[in-house]
């Protein structure tokens, strides 16, 4: 399984042979570095911890700060892990491009919305207001 993380940067779109307009999404996508392996033997199942898109020094806390300089690797926003079958396929501070995808690979994308809470009915439906002087 392939797995990779990234970042919506926006919309725009191609034009095919004959002309069609085809709508396509950016995603900044990588890279990676491996920040821990995690194996059966230490924590009880394999997995990759990764990281992704640079984070200044100064808004790391201590613990983070400590994993990152073990790992001797920069800080990184966003840590997940990746279950995997082999984790001898990798090595910690090792980079993860999207060159591990091919042409016509099928993808699975899940993506996390923003959450803007409870809206009022003008913000959430587009509505206008009428005249506001009484």
């Amino acid at each position: 399984m392939k797995n990779i993380l990234g970042k919506k940067i926006g919309m725009t779109q191609i034009f095919d042979e004959e002309g069609i307009v085809i709508p396509v999404t950016v995603v900044e996508a990588g890279p990676l570095k491996v920040i821990q392996k995690k194996t059966v033997e230490t924590d009880g199942y394999n997995a990759i911890q990764i990281g992704f898109e640079d984070k200044k020094e100064h808004r790391v806390n201590m613990p983070t700060k400590g994993h990152f300089d073990k790992a001797g690797v920069e800080y990184k926003k966003y840590v997940k892990e990746f279950l995997i079958d082999n984790v001898e396929d990798f090595e910690v501070g090792q980079e993860i491009k999207v060159d591990i995808f091919e042409e016509g690979d099928k993808i699975d994308i899940i993506g996390i919305s923003k959450g803007k809470g409870t809206q009022g009915m003008i913000k959430r439906h587009n509505h206008s207001r009428g005249r506001v002087s009484h």
